[in-house]
């Protein structure tokens, strides 16, 4: 029997604390019809200050379970995928599991920026799909708003916190069928965070650990890596554009999530866009995403669906899937 990796079950949290383009205004010199026009959000969720990675990645955690109609004991791997934990180490899997009152599984984090849902839905697919897991739980979560210069105009409109997830079971019947993972770090100066904990904490602590991004460089090159990766997944799997139902993107600019719905011929409605309400929330944002177009009735069980995702390295990677 051949064993497949599949979603049988969603989760999302978003912050209670809501940022729109207009209190952005009155912040830096900007507008909301500018952030409109050139990235499509509208407003963006932010932590509380008592309110961490863990926190999140937890809410969305157990409304993936609950979907799925599966208890925390069930889990046997946990994977999450962040950019902010909570803390150096240990890693902010270990912590969520330790929330959940799980025992024993792996758990650990992986980091490929706004790839790196995609990254850990394909590692977790390949703990299932030989053995190693039955039941596992891929998080991705952010807090980037620790981690945003809220004087920089260019950067601090496009950033927000939140954590989806979902619960990849054993099963006989088809889920995922190929992830496609890639990374260049030939790039790296185009989107980083300057510091860190080698390099020197204390500049960290000093404000210069803060997102930096040449934007029109990082939209060229996103528009073009992405266009190839649709390429490289249909063809993978022998498909056609019009095989697949839904594109569930990186939420991070609606004008890139547009170009890679016309590499593959979509109409708008089979598109799923929550980046006008949610900004761009690196890992969180495709499993976020996924978990709007379920819990709204849009994306149904037999449907193919591509998600992809381009972040800082840069990294970049797909995930085709039966739902």
């Amino acid at each position: 029997m051949t064993i497949h990796a599949r979603i049988t079950g969603t989760g999302g949290y978003l912050p209670e604390k809501v940022l729109t383009n207009h209190d952005l205004e009155r912040m830096v010199d900007t507008s909301h019809e500018w952030i409109v026009e050139r990235t499509g959000i509208h407003q963006r969720h932010i932590a509380a200050e008592d309110e961490f990675t863990c926190d999140l990645a937890e809410r969305a955690a157990r409304r993936a379970l609950e979907a799925a109609g599966r208890r925390p004991a069930d889990v046997d791997l946990i994977v999450v995928a962040t950019t902010t934990p909570d803390r150096v180490f240990p890693s902010t899997a270990c912590l969520v599991q330790q929330r959940l009152d799980i025992h024993g599984c792996p758990a650990f984090d992986v980091q490929a920026v706004c790839t790196g849902f995609i990254y850990a839905l394909g590692i977790a697919e390949k703990f299932v799909r030989t053995g190693s897991a039955r039941c596992a739980l891929v998080i991705g979560a952010e807090t980037l708003s620790r981690i945003v210069d809220w004087t920089d105009r260019s950067t601090c409109v496009l950033f927000g916190d939140g954590a989806g997830a979902v619960v990849l079971e054993a099963s006989e019947e088809p889920g995922i069928l190929s992830s496609h993972l890639h990374c260049d770090g030939k790039y790296e100066h185009l989107l980083n965070v300057p510091v860190g904990v080698s390099s020197g904490l204390e500049r960290l602590a000093s404000g210069e650990g803060t997102i930096r991004m040449k934007g029109n460089e990082v939209f060229k090159v996103a528009v073009n890596t992405l266009g190839r990766i649709v390429d490289e997944t249909l063809e993978a799997n022998g498909l056609r554009r019009e095989d697949v139902d839904w594109l569930v993107p990186h939420q991070a600019n609606i004008r890139i999530i547009r170009a890679t719905a016309r590499k593959l011929g979509l109409p708008a409605d089979r598109v799923v866009v929550t980046v006008d309400r949610h900004g761009n929330t690196s890992a969180a944002s495709v499993p976020l995403a996924l978990d709007v177009a379920v819990r709204e009735g849009r994306i149904r069980r037999g449907e193919t669906l591509l998600m992809e995702a381009f972040g800082g390295g840069f990294t970049w990677g797909s995930v085709l899937m039966v739902y």
